[in-house]
Parts: structure tokens; sequence; C-alpha cells
């Protein structure tokens, strides 16, 4: 344990984790820059570690042009080309291509609700879910509310939204606050307070 402060377990295994832990995961997100950024770097890690994001995550800032979807969502071949041979990011080609194509389908998103912030938030009613977790066994992997999530993101024409990375996003986002009831960003959050 670090410090003082008790935490999840599983953010004590490496600094990148504790900083991630203590200063983002399970905080509101309603900023849609930061919502595309977390929609992207979660696809990213299908089948990977969020570690090896997190260690990723300055490059993916460079290479996908501060996640400003506006810009992504106009990337072409030279692009993907280019995207490919970024030793900085996972290479991944259906993994860049998806990123393309959920710019997209996240400006569509944004034109018919006005925000992607006010779209997903509507799954949990506006409001984050407090879970009260006494172990990390109990942390589920997905909901249904992520299932739905899910469905409707894929009939939207998004890709890499499985419920598994929707749950992770929702977590990432504040949507659900999945911190332990031990730990002190689980009373932190329930407090209040939010990003963007």
């Amino acid at each position: 344990m670090s410090g003082a402060r008790r935490r999840c377990a599983w953010a004590e295994t490496h600094p990148l984790y504790v900083e991630y832990h203590d200063r983002e995961w399970g905080t509101p997100v309603h900023d849609d820059r930061l919502l595309f950024e977390f929609l992207v770097l979660e696809g990213a890690q299908a089948g990977l570690s969020w570690l090896t994001i997190l260690k990723k995550r300055e490059n993916y800032l460079r290479a996908f042009d501060d996640f400003d979807v506006g810009r992504v969502a106009r990337y072409g071949a030279r692009q993907v080309r280019r995207l490919l041979a970024d030793e900085g990011i996972v290479r991944n080609r259906r993994k860049i291509e998806a990123t393309i194509a959920n710019a997209r389908a996240f400006l569509a998103v944004r034109r018919e609700f006005g925000s992607f912030d006010r779209y997903v938030w509507a799954f949990v009613g506006g409001r984050p879910l407090h879970n009260a977790w006494q172990a990390v066994r109990e942390v589920p992997a997905r909901s249904e509310i992520s299932d739905a999530l899910s469905q409707d993101l894929k009939k939207r024409g998004f890709a890499f939204v499985g419920s598994t990375i929707c749950y992770a996003h929702m977590q990432a986002t504040g949507m659900v606050n999945d911190h332990l009831v031990s730990c002190f960003r689980h009373r932190e959050l329930r407090r209040g307070g939010s990003r963007g």
C-alpha cells in the first residue's frame, strides 16, 4: 500500500496505475474529447493489458491529433499507413481503422444528441452508479447496461465496443464507481466531482 491511503489492490502494482487510479479512474467525464479518447484507448486495449495502453497514452495523443474527433474522422489511407508505421501505438490495422470509423460514428451521435456526453450518460440516467464492492473478485467485467450500450454502439457503426470494453469505458469515465468501498477514491467519488 502506498502512503496512508488505501487503494484498490490493482492500483498498487505500478506507478502509472497509482496515478491513473488516484486522478482519473471512476471520475465522471462530461467532455466529448476525453470520452472519445477513452473510447479509443479502451478499444486499443482489447487483448492487451491496460498498463500497456497507459504506457503508450502520450504516443496516442500525438498520433491521433490529441483525439480531435473531427480530424480523426477525416483520416484516409495515408494516415492509416502512418499509424501502422508508428511504433509508439498498437499497430493493429483493425484497431486503427476502427478508431477512424468510430470517430465518424461519434460525430453522427453528436449531431443526433447534441453531444456524445448526453448520449452515453443517458444509459445510466445521467448520474454515476455507485457500487459497494468489498473485493476485486466481486467487480464484474460487464453489466446489463454495458450490454445495451454495446448493442446500440454497434448498431450505430462503432467497432471494438463489445460489452466488456463498454463496461471498462463506463468505469474509466465514472459512469460507474467500481472502486472498492475500502478505497479512499470510493468515498471521494460519492461526494461528487467530474472532469470536463
